[in-house]
């Protein structure tokens, strides 16, 4: 089984072929694929993918940073209210299939644009990383441009943090290290690992065992070679699969295998 740990399955992109997109993530060996929400309006669309698919979608939930503004406390209590009402549905068993989220995601920092909010987006990520705390659901990670200042947020936590994922890892050996300093986080490699220009494939096997690394194809962005500049899907996750398995020297089943059970550590979630 391959497990496809970022896709946003509910955007517009797939609202005409979602059957079909499911479909031929199956067909190329693709078991389960997680859902992550970036706003308000997204927990609805990804728990309605999710219901909708409950034996092979999952969500989770959280406030992305690009869409943090000024009314982001606001948009955070109505998110915990459906967080706590999913971790009581789920205690008491009222919880319907597909509708239990797994993590706290997609969430993090974001400057690469802008700063114009950025005190709001530390301070938000802060807030989801002490949910992560509370909960013990794991975090999906969204960082660009910040990697200092997520870093020493996360610091403050870091004994008490059940782990997560450092999403779409794009960064150099030096960057692995400092992330995978984090014991129980692991790297998402998606779909840039297969870029002509990408050191990923060298600095990979150099800097990170195979059981600190998990994939993504964050969907329907960050299409991977030879799909570039087409809209993502799950199904193409087999070619970072096979890039992995060229880099490491290993057979595309053991990155399989390996990166299944990477995300039952981290997810709890059987496979």
């Amino acid at each position: 089984m391959i497990i496809d740990t970022h896709a946003h399955l509910d955007v517009e992109d797939f609202s005409e072929d979602l059957p079909e997109v499911i479909l031929r993530a199956r067909q190329a060996g693709v078991g389960k694929i997680f859902l992550p929400a970036i706003d308000l309006k997204s927990v609805d669309t990804t728990l309605a993918v999710c219901r909708q698919y409950p034996d092979v979608c999952y969500p989770m939930i959280g406030l992305q940073p690009e869409e943090v503004r000024q009314d982001w406390q606001i948009v955070l209590e109505k998110m915990y209210a459906r967080l706590k009402e999913s971790i009581k549905k789920q205690a008491d068993g009222t919880a319907l299939p597909g509708e239990t989220f797994i993590a706290i995601g997609e969430v993090g920092l974001d400057f690469y644009w802008s700063r114009e909010y950025e005190q709001e987006q530390l301070a938000a990520f802060e807030e989801a990383v002490k949910w992560s705390v509370e909960t013990q659901l794991p975090l999906m990670i969204h960082c660009r441009k910040a990697q200092n200042e997520m870093l020493h947020i996360m610091q403050s936590y870091e004994k008490e943090l059940p782990g997560g994922v450092f999403h779409c890892f794009t960064g150099n050996q030096k960057e692995a290290d400092a992330f995978l300093r984090f014991e129980h986080f692991a790297l998402g490699i998606g779909g840039v690992s297969t870029f002509k220009s990408s050191h990923l494939r060298e600095d990979l096997p150099a800097a990170v065992p195979l059981d600190r690394i998990v994939l993504e194809t964050d969907s329907p962005y960050m299409a991977p070679v030879p799909y570039r500049g087409k809209r993502n899907e799950s199904s193409f996750i087999i070619e970072v699969m096979r890039t992995l398995a060229m880099s490491y020297g290993v057979d595309e089943e053991e990155i399989a295998r390996q990166t299944s059970v990477n995300v039952e550590r981290i997810f709890g979630i059987k496979v």
